[in-house]
């Protein structure tokens, strides 16, 4: 659970790189940290990342995502700083002006969030990212054969949602570089599908939405075919061991009405 606002030891850690602290709000966007605040302070305004200092998932991700940070910053917001001490560690970005995108059909901001996710798709393979395969899907897929499919040379964002799909008036940001990947250029261009079909389009007219995109538009349909039916597995799975999520049911859908329109 993100904290609401972090404690003194936190704000001791990030005053150097923030001056004194004008206001401090809490955000939601994000599931992978423990803080999350927008900072006004005397060196500027900073949207800050933080997580508890030790070994596992969390720390990694937070290492990752600054590591990456000067590959896509003609995306995504630029990192300023970062830090750490026994306690904590936390990235200090810079603060943009934007919402989470909207997916529903007709809403005006599509246009934006096809182009950033074209905009991701054109960044070459940092050479840091050569050996971070992506391997989240693997598990779902029917053998090794398909797990196979969803390798490739691509820079994956991994997590396409609206939270982390910025619209604003003077730009879009994709952010939460948590865990990028390298892998097959399909896979963000079928995480969208699947999103948007959540938000209410038909299979048919997401693919078509995604259709312009590189990685979509140059990739085996096997593939594609193939992540479909690992998001199928996957949220089924997962809807069954947490059944109280009821959001992993409605996924566990969506999925289901994409692989019945891929079979068709």
């Amino acid at each position: 659970m993100t904290e609401r606002l972090p404690d003194s030891d936190f704000v001791d850690l990030v005053r150097p790189f923030t001056g004194s602290v004008a206001e401090m709000r809490p955000t939601e966007r994000g599931f992978m940290s423990d803080v999350l605040v927008l900072i006004d302070g005397d060196l500027g305004r900073f949207f800050v990342k933080g997580v508890r200092n030790r070994a596992g998932g969390r720390r990694d991700s937070l290492v990752r995502e600054r590591l990456i940070n000067d590959s896509v910053r003609s995306v995504s917001p630029r990192l300023c700083w970062h830090t750490e001490n026994d306690r904590w560690m936390a990235l200090g970005f810079e603060q943009v002006e934007g919402r989470p995108g909207r997916f529903e059909p007709g809403s005006p901001d599509l246009p934006a969030v096809l182009d950033l996710l074209s905009r991701v798709q054109e960044i070459p393979l940092p050479a840091l990212v050569e050996d971070w395969h992506e391997t989240r899907w693997d598990a779902f897929a029917a053998d090794e054969a398909e797990a196979q499919l969803f390798r490739g040379d691509s820079l994956i964002h991994g997590d396409v949602a609206p939270g982390n799909f910025l619209v604003g008036a003077e730009g879009s940001w994709a952010v939460d570089w948590s865990w990028p990947t390298r892998g097959a250029g399909f896979i963000d261009p079928s995480s969208l599908v699947l999103q948007l079909i959540a938000a209410g389009h038909t299979p048919e007219a997401a693919e078509d939405l995604v259709s312009p995109c590189p990685g979509w538009a140059k990739s085996d349909p096997q593939g594609i075919d193939a992540f479909a039916r690992a998001n199928l597995r996957m949220f089924r799975h997962r809807a069954e061991r947490f059944p109280e999520q009821t959001w992993l049911r409605a996924m566990e859908a969506t999925a289901q009405a994409w692989v019945d329109h891929r079979r068709a």
